[in-house]
């Protein structure tokens, strides 16, 4: 898994490619998501258009992310998931957890609601 960090106005965009699975990359990406939140960058959105597989494990990480984030007085979105994806987060029922979207801007405009 490799991840790209960019700004959109006061949102971070995390675009993750490759799969989601868990292992050294869940340290990797909740450190990345401790060091925006030490900088006051509480709303991120996680782009998982390059993201083809994802594990319980994978699930897991994005709900720590989404945890570390709402704990920091933030948020965290998830945007462009799979079909595959978004199935996968309907039927483990966490749909009240990880907020989806179909675009990254969709995403970014719901921290504004």
């Amino acid at each position: 898994m490799k991840f790209k960090t960019t700004q959109q106005g006061g949102v971070t965009v995390i675009a993750i490619e490759g799969n989601l699975m868990g292992g050294p990359d869940a340290s990797t990406l909740n450190d990345k998501l401790v060091e925006l939140v030490e900088v006051k960058k509480k709303h991120v959105v996680i782009d998982l258009s390059g993201v083809s597989i994802i594990n319980s494990s994978g699930l897991g990480m994005l709900i720590k992310g989404a945890s570390t984030m709402k704990g920091a007085g933030g948020g965290l979105k998830i945007a462009k998931a799979s079909d595959k994806i978004l199935e996968l987060i309907k039927i483990t029922k966490l749909t009240g957890i990880l907020d989806t979207h179909k675009s990254v801007a969709d995403a970014a405009a719901s921290f504004k609601k």
